[in-house]
């Protein structure tokens, strides 16, 4: 791993979080790995030499249980799923390079002798645990056969997991008043004598660690808080039947903890991959081990792309097998937000979710979903799908800016010169621009940015509309025609460029793209070198690349969301299942057989307190567009932001740090109640508050066009 700018000359892996073979996906589990599919192309755009790699979870209770109710093996159960995946992800244009499952063979002899090194190195020991039993059913229950108490912070919680309260990982026997999932019996505790990985002895490895990590704020900042309480060592073995099992001695029958065998997928997908194409192609060794290069014995640039609610996994545990092993460091962590719906959380089990599947069949191309989820907010932000919004964001961008310039200019070259404008090159002015682009791209790469990578394109065609639009070439083309023609070729130039760059986004459009500009060879295999490059193809007559979605359209997608919803409520009252926003689902989430939903039970009820509207109107609330934001040294939540109010700008201390990542907090919209009481926090005067919504700090923001300074009421 190395942390110069890419590109570099060592070989990437991309990662996507495993999806656990247990169910339909939706749009909020794709937007995980449409953000790795866009950053693996990016990569290579820019000339890295890249793997995107990522796999099936099919182990853990979940799988077996539902075999069992569909009367199938849990193999034949989880490999069914996996082959659907398998299938779904090239429809959106997820372009793996190898996709795999933890089942195979690969993975199974790489897991345990990864586990056999682990011991053999002395990390791993026995100890007897309290393992939860059901004596009315007279069995041992994995984790996620158990529920009760957090003994940290009180609140109810997963064998496994503090789901609903403080988010910390949960070792087997340490929930507080168990009771069983499958009967409802109240449990009881048994010693069992497990496995353990001795994690704590890491604490100041993952420590410094972590001041190397780069990718999405939050990946860096909530893990502190961890090894700051003090790591527990984890165990890695649990009471099943299903799963890899521990190598060597294993009286018990013991199976590993899914979490040890779904990242070490990642490796053996990148050896598969290898194997395919051969080591000179991709050499998985040095991209993932230790000293096997001479001239990068750390290993290759591993970026691991995730969701938020698996970051402890990714950045604790999986960090820890992997140093112990002499096995690369991930380079970065990329954890996105969830995926809402109206501003609900999906709910499989209510059908309340835009399925994968669903949006195919109503007829839509993949890649202005893939525009969508990539570039709606910062990655690790909430992003809230509504056919409206969707239809926005297409219309605006996409048909309005994006392929409004591609038409307009394409179609007046091919109309006005038979082989396309001829140039000895692209004018200063838009040489100039498309470097900016290029730059803009390569840094949307290294901030680990996925937005941004849209934002350079879109911002790109936005020129080349006002360009067009200035030098007016249909006015030009009878008067002087050398300078119409030097400025269609400008244009054209600005279109294979945006080609190039639009390629990560909108894979198949761009190619459709190339073919109208008459260029040779793929543009998959164009770098951004070739965005710099006049154009020197023989155009076609071209098409437009993307359509409006109309309003009648978005009316009968949500009358037939809405119908479905509620025939699927009607059929059971139970709202116990709402995701409460966590809707992601992209990667392995252990042992759930509906990861994206969570319980909203904990909601806190109305106030009946009431205040007049007399007291409302003391509160002196405005629109503010944040123009700067900086971290607090010595705070690890509070970040520093300048905001216009329109009269006036001040500078407001918010608790965002962890929560948003800073870069991407200018120019955006925000509420801020203006009268709130100075404050002093860390030594910056305070003088307003920004608000927002819920634990995950939703920043609250205007629908339209209201500027700053505009007062809420």
């Amino acid at each position: 791993m190395s942390h110069d700018d890419f590109p570099t000359d060592r070989p990437a892996v991309v990662t996507c979080g495993l999806p656990y073979a247990n169910g339909d996906l939706h749009i909020g589990h794709l937007r995980t790995y449409v953000g790795g599919d866009v950053y693996s192309r990016a990569l290579e755009r820019l000339g890295q030499e890249t793997a995107f790699v990522s796999g099936s979870d099919m182990h853990g209770t979940p799988v077996a249980v539902n075999a069992e109710q569909e009367g199938v093996s849990p193999e034949e159960f989880a490999l069914d799923w996996h082959e659907r995946y398998a299938e779904t992800f090239p429809k959106f244009n997820v372009d793996f390079d190898n996709y795999g499952h933890t089942h195979d063979e690969t993975n199974t002899e790489i897991t345990q002798q990864l586990v056999r090194d682990l011991d053999e190195a002395g990390h791993l020991y026995e100890k007897e645990i309290m393992v939860a039993y059901d004596p009315v059913d007279d069995q041992y229950l994995p984790d996620r056969y158990v529920e009760g108490t957090c003994p940290y912070c009180g609140a109810h919680a997963r064998g496994d997991e503090c789901d609903e309260g403080c988010q910390r990982h949960l070792e087997p026997g340490e929930v507080e008043d168990p009771e069983s999932t499958i009967t409802g019996n109240p449990a009881e505790y048994r010693e069992r004598t497990h496995k353990f990985f001795a994690v704590s002895e890491f604490a100041d490895y993952l420590s410094d660690f972590l001041d190397r990590l780069e990718g999405t704020s939050n990946a860096r900042n909530q893990p502190r808080e961890w090894i700051e309480q003090g790591l527990q060592d984890w165990c890695i073995t649990r009471d099943m039947d299903w799963g890899i099992d521990l190598p060597g001695e294993n009286p018990q029958d013991l199976v590993l903890y899914v979490w040890v065998d779904a990242p070490i997928e990642y490796i053996s997908s990148t050896k598969q991959y290898s194997e395919r194409v051969g080591a000179d192609a991709f050499d998985w060794e040095a991209a993932w081990k230790e000293g096997v290069s001479d001239d990068h014995p750390e290993g290759g640039e591993i970026v691991h792309v995730i969701g938020r609610d698996i970051i402890q996994h990714h950045t604790i545990f999986w960090p820890a097998m992997l140093e112990a092993t002499d096995h690369a460091e991930p380079r970065a962590v990329m954890a996105s937000g969830f995926v809402t719906l109206g501003g609900k959380g999906f709910s499989t089990s209510r059908d309340r979710a835009v399925w994968a599947d669903e949006y195919l069949d109503e007829g839509f191309h993949p890649d202005p979903l893939r525009y969508y989820l990539a570039t709606n907010g910062g990655f690790q932000q909430d992003v809230d799908f509504s056919w409206e919004k969707f239809a926005e964001r297409v219309n605006t961008e996409l048909v309005g800016t994006v392929g409004n310039f591609l038409y307009r200019s394409l179609l007046f070259a091919h109309r006005n010169y038979e082989d396309g404008p001829d140039a000895d090159a692209p004018s200063d002015e838009v040489a100039a621009r498309i470097d900016e682009a290029v730059e803009e791209f390569a840094a949307a790469v290294n901030d680990y940015s996925v937005r941004a990578l849209g934002d350079a394109v879109t911002d790109l065609a936005r020129y080349g509309n006002e360009y067009i639009q200035r030098n007016e070439p249909w006015k030009l083309v009878d008067e002087e025609p050398a300078e119409a023609e030097r400025v269609i070729y400008d244009c054209v130039a600005l279109a294979k460029a945006i080609a190039v760059l639009f390629e990560p986004l909108a894979p198949e459009k761009s190619e459709r793209l190339w073919a109208q500009l008459g260029e040779p060879g793929t543009v998959h295999e164009a770098t951004v070198e070739a965005a710099r490059e006049g154009p020197a193809g023989d155009l076609s007559e071209p098409t437009e690349l993307f359509e409006q979605v109309e309003d009648e359209r978005v009316e009968d997608l949500n009358e037939k969301l809405e119908a479905r919803v509620a025939e699927s409520e009607d059929g059971d009252g139970d709202e116990s299942d709402d995701d409460g926003g966590e809707a992601d689902g992209s990667a392995a989430d252990e042992n759930d057989d509906d990861t994206d939903d969570t319980d909203m039970t904990d909601i806190e009820p109305l106030s009946d307190d009431r205040i007049s509207f007399d007291d409302f109107q003391e509160l002196d609330i405005r629109v503010g567009r944040i123009e700067a934001a900086e971290g607090i040294e010595g705070a690890d939540d509070l970040v520093k932001l300048t905001v216009d109010l329109g009269a006036e700008t001040r500078t407001i201390v918010a608790g965002l740090k962890q929560l948003h990542d800073v870069s991407d907090l200018p120019d955006t919209k925000v509420i801020v109640l203006a009268n709130m009481e100075k404050a002093e926090l860390f030594g910056v005067e305070s003088n307003g508050m920004v608000l927002a919504a819920g634990e995950e700090a939703d920043l609250l923001t205007t629908y339209e066009d209201a500027g700053p300074g505009t007062k809420v009421k």
